[in-house]
């Protein structure tokens, strides 16, 4: 391994890395190592499998960052080296939140290596990271949402679960993970709550409203039963198939149907959730309620997840402060 082949993947730290290319060039020590660390964030730690995937192509990239020093066992890593790697990776573009996310995989990789006496010490525990930018995503008004979802209609399998999608993306405000994972015993039908299981497991009861009742009604009447084979399982939302329904998919129906209502674009499953939040908080809920709906572990999370119009802080000072 040269310097100039890590120099070119530094160079590319903000664009997309072939990460499967790193590999090949790992050596079969390191390779096994980082299929352990694998296994431990899969079955240990209950990573969803976009983190993991994060965090391997994070880890990769710093191993190989290893190999161009020219070592080639896992003991030669230290602090020094972890901040040459995030070093080069700012100057290659990365930003503040990537630089974030890797150190935060930097940090959990030395922790577990260490515990398996892989290296001799902690050497991440003073890596030291950029705060991540906090982004707004893009949020669409009340009368927005409503028009996106009356928007679909149809007695047709496709159009009964996108309706679907829409109403239970909105209407709860869960994570789309959440909602492809939902399992027809996770309906309590009668007290309109479903039952969610959310990062590291967490479950937690989510109510839902009248139209999303009515949608839930319709699809399992009319376009469950088209669509299930023996291999659907308890799935709730399906595709063609008849398998569950993939989070690709219930992305692309969120973004198909927000097109025309989000300069073209269209928004995100993560954009309708905030949309959620936000009309929540404009509603007069109480922030912790929407803190326990959104299944977030800090109140600060959701501070920021959220944002409050001006028109409601007026309203509220106007209301309470004697001389508003």
């Amino acid at each position: 391994m040269t310097g100039s082949s890590s120099a070119a993947a530094a160079r590319q730290g903000h664009r997309r890395v072939d990460v499967a290319a790193l590999r090949q060039e790992l050596g079969p020590d390191l390779l096994g190592i980082l299929a352990d660390f694998e296994r431990f964030l899969r079955l240990e730690r209950n990573r969803s499998a976009h983190t993991v995937a994060a965090y391997l192509g994070d880890i990769t990239q710093l191993l190989h960052h290893l190999r161009s020093t020219g070592e080639t066992e896992l003991r030669a890593l230290d602090l020094r080296l972890l901040r040459g790697w995030l070093g080069s990776q700012h100057q290659a573009g990365a930003s503040r939140t990537t630089l974030a996310r890797r150190a935060a995989a930097a940090r959990t990789f030395s922790t577990w290596a260490f515990k398996n006496q892989l290296i001799a010490a902690d050497v991440a525990e003073l890596l030291v990271s950029p705060r991540p930018h906090r982004s707004i995503p893009a949020v669409l008004s009340a009368g927005e949402a409503g028009q996106a979802i009356d928007s679909l209609g149809g007695d047709e399998p496709e159009q009964l679960r996108d309706r679907l999608v829409m109403e239970l993306l909105y209407g709860t405000g869960i994570r789309v993970a959440e909602l492809v994972g939902l399992d027809l015993a996770d309906l309590d039908r009668n007290r309109r709550v479903l039952r969610v299981i959310g990062k590291g497991d967490k479950q937690r009861a989510v109510p839902y409203g009248v139209p999303a009742a009515d949608a839930l009604q319709r699809w399992l009447e009319q376009g469950r039963p088209k669509w299930a084979t023996p291999a659907s399982g308890q799935a709730l939302l399906l595709g063609r198939r008849g398998g569950r329904l993939d989070q690709r998919a219930a992305r692309r129906v969120v973004n198909e149907v927000t097109a025309d209502l989000a300069g073209g674009s269209g928004l995100s499953p993560h954009g309708l959730r905030h949309s959620a939040a936000t009309h929540l908080l404009d509603g007069g809920a109480d922030l912790r309620a929407v803190q326990e709906l959104l299944g977030h572990a800090s109140l600060a999370t959701t501070q920021i997840y959220t944002h409050v119009s001006v028109d409601r802080l007026r309203t509220s000072f106007e209301q309470a402060h004697p001389r508003a």
